[in-house]
């Protein structure tokens, strides 16, 4: 019996041993990226936002609300079914030619989730591209959903600036960012993110790397200055080796908050206070749950944001494209919509790929969502 005991832990301790190999060998495949080493770690470890090994929040910011643990989230979200969570019929979309776009033109075109072209002053930016149909490190696990992967690398022209938020898998697309690279000038990050970029081919001067309330002086009257959010990051076991941020971008004339992904707090009247007001602030609304509430908004939070930073207008992104959440696909609009009508802002929900003329105040968007199963 003893040798049958001592036989079954050997081959135990064989196979958790394969395991280990296995998981290390994964994570050396390079959608992982790399840790910021050499002169980039030193200026991250002098930032007044790294603390004891990782940056911190500037708020206290648990992973998991009071009460819950992370068992609890993960059954949940293995076995508790939320109904219409990936919608049955296909997205409504757009095709726009954006190549053929007039230059001169202010626009911005969503392309699902938390990825956008904008087109402002004469410059072409892109935000947080992820054309590669799933945002996972595998392509089998959290698939885009039908009508929402029409976009390609080859349907945009050149881009003055790319613009990442932090290196999540559903912001910061491995084939994308690769493929992409030929058509970019240049890209502006946060402090540790320049480190997974040039490992994927981006040469260091194309890389703007910037800690918050970091400005950038780019060109033509653009500047850009990375501000404060309530996240975390990381692509692999180890989280918040890089900053989170979202972006003040001002152009020659108009002013804009690019939000990345964050949870409500303080920051977000400090920064209207500081660099606001703006003409349009688009912020993240979408795979929320009251077990996270510190590092994602609700949609109700979301309008109290764009209030703080007293915007004119709101884009409320990071939804209608991929299922992270154990809530409705279409509840962030569907929510968002109806808190709206007690503080009536200019609400854009444009479909994907719908032209939006950034000037254009009194265009009014289709609740699209509303015939979709």
């Amino acid at each position: 019996m003893k040798k049958i005991i001592k036989r079954m832990f050997l081959y135990a301790l064989i196979i958790c041993a394969i395991l280990a190999v296995a998981v290390i060998i994964f994570l050396q495949q390079p959608q992982f990226g790399k840790a910021p080493t050499g002169a980039r770690l030193e200026r991250i470890k002098n930032s007044p936002n790294y603390k004891n090994g990782s940056f911190q929040n500037l708020e206290n910011t648990p992973d998991l609300a009071e009460g819950v643990n992370m068992l609890s989230v993960i059954w949940s979200f293995l076995f508790d079914k939320t109904p219409r969570q990936v919608p049955i019929d296909s997205i409504p979309h757009i095709r726009t030619d954006i190549r053929a776009l007039d230059s001169q033109t202010d626009v911005l075109i969503w392309f699902g989730h938390s990825s956008y072209f904008l087109q402002v002053g004469g410059k072409r930016l892109l935000i947080d591209p992820v054309f590669n149909g799933y945002a996972s490190p595998v392509s089998f696990t959290t698939k885009s959903f039908p009508g929402t992967s029409g976009y390609h690398v080859e349907d945009l022209p050149t881009i003055d600036f790319l613009i990442i938020t932090h290196d999540h898998w559903d912001h910061l697309d491995y084939p994308t960012i690769k493929k992409i690279a030929p058509q970019v000038k240049q890209v502006i990050c946060p402090l540790g993110v320049g480190a997974h970029l040039e490992y994927w081919g981006y040469t260091p001067s194309k890389i703007i790397e910037l800690d918050w309330h970091e400005l950038a002086d780019l060109e033509d009257g653009f500047t850009i200055r990375a501000t404060p959010a309530r996240h975390f990051s990381g692509r692999g076991f180890k989280r918040n080796g890089t900053l989170w941020t979202s972006f003040v971008l001002n152009t020659p004339l108009k002013k804009i908050f690019l939000g990345g992904d964050s949870g409500y707090g303080k920051h977000f009247a400090d920064i209207g206070k500081q660099y606001g007001p703006f003409d349009l602030a688009v912020l993240e609304d979408g795979q929320y749950n009251s077990a996270w509430i510190y590092i994602h908004m609700l949609p109700e939070q979301v309008l109290q944001a764009a209030q703080d930073l007293n915007a004119q207008k709101v884009l409320p992104v990071h939804n209608s494209k991929f299922s992270l959440a154990m809530h409705a696909w279409d509840d962030p609009l569907v929510r968002i919509t109806e808190a709206n009508k007690n503080t009536n802002l200019l609400l854009w929900t444009p479909k994907i790929g719908e032209t939006v003329f950034l000037s254009d105040s009194a265009h009014v968007f289709a609740q699209w969502w509303e015939d979709v199963r």
